[in-house]
């Protein structure tokens, strides 16, 4: 910030003035051209598990508790909930994962969830799906958590509880009706380009809607004021965004899942190369996991990447680049990657298939 002569003014800020376009910092008002509103969003707070920041905690706590807990729930099995499941499970902490879906980790492909499963339960996370926490007591020394299941009420003690059932944007008390900015479904309208509907108004980020993910706000924010300042960037393509979750296994994923390929009404072709056959993987002693590939069996388009493995977070860019090059599955098959990697395993899934696999 220093380097590129940012000035930083620390404070609360509010938007204050329509027209003027002002922004109040603790009584001193500041003028600009153009404001961009970014503040970001917080853990959503659920009526039946009220934080109290030190039995039932957001991630924020989570990252500097005092003290190792014997035992945690984790409610929640999104890339939050399983990354501190992970982290607090690797520590010695007994942890037990509470999803209200059937499934953990529900918005990535049915194959990733049924491995992260298996990799979980392997390392002594004990997982719940299709469940739900109705309360939690806290009166006593430390939680007794009520648990609704497909089989009955099940209670179960621990120190701490972990909500991470999503984020909420942070709208409040910036201003937002002063100015008359539209909010719709807790997250500020914006057009491809970030203007909201008062000109000289802009905002990115979690409090946008889009996935709420950080290079994503830093790719809304670069176009932005790319725009601002009368350059012609291209518009974010959402449906070409990669997510990652860094619990291990490790997951990224990006596109389609199968299911929504086929919702979709694509006719697919599916690649899944298992990592248990790179002889990368078995050097470095890790060979679960897998790349599964989503292919358009018409005409070859890449729909959708999903991995699960070490380091799987490091090679979904690649994926991200074939998809935004429209790049077919034989042109991957025909891409010589090096061996031994762990990157080759998105060219034999992509030779999984179209049948043209000879290393399984």
């Amino acid at each position: 910030m220093k380097k590129n002569k940012i000035d930083v003014i620390m404070g609360t800020g509010k938007n204050s003035s329509r027209k003027k376009k002002k922004v109040d910092v603790d009584g001193t008002q500041y003028s600009a051209d153009h404001i961009i509103i970014a503040t970001g969003s917080r853990s959503r707070v659920l009526p039946n598990l009220p934080q109290d920041g030190k039995k039932i905690i957001g991630y924020r706590e989570a990252m500097t508790l005092p003290k190792q807990p014997k035992k945690m729930v984790v409610v929640g099995s999104g890339a939050i909930g399983v990354e501190f499941a992970y982290f607090y499970n690797a520590m010695g902490t007994e942890v037990t994962v509470v999803e209200y879906m059937d499934r953990i980790v529900p918005v990535e492909d049915a194959d990733v969830s049924k491995q992260l499963e298996k990799s979980f339960k392997k390392a002594g996370v004990k997982i719940m799906t299709s469940s739900e926490v109705t309360s939690v007591d806290t009166s006593g020394a430390g939680c007794m958590v009520i648990i609704k299941t497909k089989k009955g009420e099940e209670k179960i003690e621990a120190d701490v509880v972990l909500s991470a059932v999503g984020v909420i944007s942070n709208l409040e008390n910036i201003g937002l009706e002063d100015v008359g900015i539209i909010v719709e479904k807790g997250k500020i309208q914006v057009n491809d380009f970030y203007q909201t509907n008062m000109p000289g108004y802009y905002a990115i980020g979690d409090c946008v809607p889009g996935q709420a993910l950080a290079h994503v706000a830093s790719a809304e924010g670069i176009t932005c004021v790319e725009k601002i300042a009368g350059q012609s960037p291209e518009a974010i393509d959402y449906g070409n965004i990669p997510g990652c979750t860094y619990s291990f296994p490790e997951i990224a994923s990006v596109g389609y899942t199968e299911q929504a390929a086929i919702d979709a009404g694509y006719e697919v072709k599916i690649g899944k190369f298992p990592f248990s056959a790179s002889g990368k993987a078995s050097a470095s002693g890790h060979k679960e996991g897998f790349v599964k590939l989503v292919f358009d069996a018409k005409y070859g388009e890449l729909l959708g990447g999903h991995m699960i493995g070490a380091n799987v977070t490091e090679l979904i860019a690649e994926i991200v680049a074939i998809r935004k090059l429209e790049t077919t599955g034989h042109e991957i098959i025909k891409t010589i990657h090096p061996h031994p990697t762990l990157s080759e395993a998105i060219m034999e899934a992509a030779a999984v298939a179209y049948d043209e696999v000879i290393h399984l």
